[in-house]
């Protein structure tokens, strides 16, 4: 049951059209909050803000692709246009292409670091000033345990970028706390999402329920997360009650990296 902790709130939420992203919308909504979608697939977002209004939320939906600074400042200057301002960043946009290193091109490297570390700059830069002037606001960049703490085969661009945006939401942190502006990330784990079980055949597995099936074996409390466990998780972060939270990386991910190893 909601308990509109998110009241009258105003959101963005990037790659909001599908996983971590979707569920992190919806929970913000059930929670009050206006949220404003951003993500480059337009039919797929319109569908998701329906099934938001349809909750009784406000909810707009934007095609923008973070990587274009252009895209990033028309979309949110929409948003502050008709809702006065923003209280709510969510940097959730991503890709995570998964193959070896001596394999990767040009251009898939520079796919990665345009969504994963220039989107979480883009669309940072654009709100931060709005946050410092209202002398409130909460930026969650949705980082990844992958590059931050452990590593993986076949995600080096991934990897790198996210240990960007952790070092990224570190700094940004201690910058803008005079303001009253809480900066914070989120190293979710393996959660059962598209981005997910797209990398099952890259790595040997011909059914994507398998796969999920196998890793979730390994994770201490026996299960991949779900898109509700870290929309609750964004919810704390985006609401007053974590207003002595900042600067800080927190891991949601069955704990499986406090294990030595897999079993």
């Amino acid at each position: 049951m909601s308990t509109e902790t998110l009241k009258d709130r105003i959101a963005i939420v990037t790659g909001a059209s599908r996983g971590l992203g979707e569920g992190i919308a919806r929970a913000f909504a059930g929670e009050g909050a206006t949220v404003a979608l951003f993500s480059r697939d337009i039919q797929r977002l319109n569908k998701h803000a329906a099934d938001l209004k349809a909750l009784g939320q406000e909810a707009m939906a934007f095609l923008v692709d973070v990587a274009d600074v252009e895209q990033v400042n028309r979309a949110v200057d929409k948003v502050v246009s008709q809702f006065g301002r923003v209280d709510i960043l969510v940097n959730n946009a991503a890709v995570a292409p998964s193959m070896p290193f001596v394999e990767m091109s040009d251009e898939v490297r520079d796919s990665v670091i345009g969504v994963n570390i220039k989107g979480v700059w883009n669309c940072t830069k654009t709100v931060i000033p709005l946050m410092i002037k209202q002398r409130y606001g909460k930026v969650i960049n949705i980082s990844s345990v992958t590059g931050p703490l452990v590593s993986g085969r076949g995600m080096t661009a991934y990897a790198a970028s996210k240990g960007a945006v952790s070092a990224f939401t570190r700094t940004l942190a201690l910058e803008v706390a005079e303001y009253g502006i809480n900066v914070n990330a989120i190293c979710p784990g393996s959660f059962d999402t598209p981005m997910f079980r797209s990398v099952a055949r890259s790595r040997g597995w011909d059914s994507e329920d398998e796969y999920v099936k196998h890793v979730g074996k390994e994770i201490p409390l026996g299960r991949l997360g779900t898109i509700e466990e870290m929309g609750d998780l964004a919810v704390f972060l985006a609401s007053d009650k974590s207003k002595y939270i900042t600067g800080v990386e927190i891991v949601i991910d069955g704990g499986n990296i406090i294990q030595e190893h897999k079993r």
